[in-house]
């Protein structure tokens, strides 16, 4: 175990054997980008004509590994198979597909292009069909990441209140790091290929992320888990302490820096903000309140402006 930045604490176990140099940089195995493979809803199912007599077609097995010491994927697989010469839109013509673990084919001889998926990893691979059956692999060079977050002193935080997003490591060239995969639930296993990954949690939906890159291994699950310094606050305007909220309030929130961190209209405003000083502005009418507020990590409170919190009409309030 070991603490990375951003707060995560990082943990790796076998998942099915021990890791193995990757086969991914073989020549016959190419990058989808590369091969202009078309996405999930570019192509048109493959199309069944006359059967084929036995002796036109040919038999192929194939199966997909994570690592190369790893054993055969039962189940969870998505396989394409791919004519090799773009058709008129400029993508591959789709020739054949099967859900599952290790399938069997029965196509026509000649070359195809076969792509492996395995939730947001996958492989592909240039393949030969002829008149006697064969079998082909396809190592993956993929592993698991499962991502879980806590408050201090390891209080869990609610799921629905938390959500991570998968990155990749290195921005693009517009500067923005692309999106893999947003909204992932904690202690939900995510399949990717190996390598380094930029994560984002977020508790809440106003400030309280937390970003670290978290790399992958092949054939391995990678546990990591952040701590958010951060905790639920709720805001009220009330008459006398412990009275009962006034409705139609508008809320502004503040850092300490001056810069707004959130706005909102109701009787309560509740939220999650990250540990930190805070000035909370609430709107009644024509009068004005305000009140300043410390977040304790881990620590719920509620507060409550009160008609001291009244400020003078005469007192310029900034809240943009």
């Amino acid at each position: 175990m070991r603490l990375l930045s951003g707060g995560f604490l990082f943990f790796v176990f076998a998942a099915l054997a021990a890791t193995a140099p990757s086969a991914f940089a073989q020549e016959d195995l190419l990058s989808l980008d590369e091969l202009r493979v078309p996405g999930l809803n570019e192509y048109a199912p493959p199309r069944q004509n006359d059967p084929l007599a036995l002796a036109e077609t040919g038999e192929v097995t194939l199966s997909a590994l994570l690592s190369e010491e790893s054993e055969e994927i039962p189940g969870g697989l998505v396989w394409r198979i791919f004519a090799p010469e773009p058709g008129a839109d400029g993508t591959l013509p789709l020739v054949a597909t099967a859900k599952g673990g290790t399938s069997t084919f029965m196509l026509p001889p000649g070359g195809y292009l076969v792509h492996a998926a395995y939730g947001r990893a996958g492989a592909t691979k240039r393949i030969t069909v002829g008149p006697e059956p064969k079998t082909e692999q396809l190592v993956l060079d993929a592993g698991g990441l499962k991502l879980d977050a806590v408050l201090p002193g390891g209080i869990r935080i609610p799921p629905q209140r938390l959500r991570f997003s998968i990155y990749e490591s290195e921005p693009d060239a517009t500067g923005e790091r692309p999106l893999i995969i947003p909204d992932v639930q904690p202690d939900s296993v995510v399949r990717l290929n190996a390598g380094t990954y930029h994560v984002v949690s977020t508790y809440g939906s106003v400030n309280a992320v937390i970003r670290a890159d978290i790399r992958v291994e092949a054939g391995e699950l990678t546990e990591a888990t952040v701590e958010h310094r951060a905790a639920p606050v709720t805001l009220k305007l009330v008459r006398e302490p412990g009275g009962e909220a006034i409705a139609d309030t508008a809320w502004s929130i503040l850092a300490g820096t001056g810069e707004m961190v959130r706005e909102m209209v109701g009787a309560y405003a509740s939220m999650v903000l990250a540990e930190g000083e805070y000035t909370v502005v609430a709107k009644n009418r024509d009068r004005i309140y305000r009140r300043d507020f410390t977040v304790v990590p881990g620590r719920r409170q509620d507060v409550e402006l009160l008609p001291d919190d009244l400020v003078d009409p005469d007192e310029e309030i900034i809240t943009d």
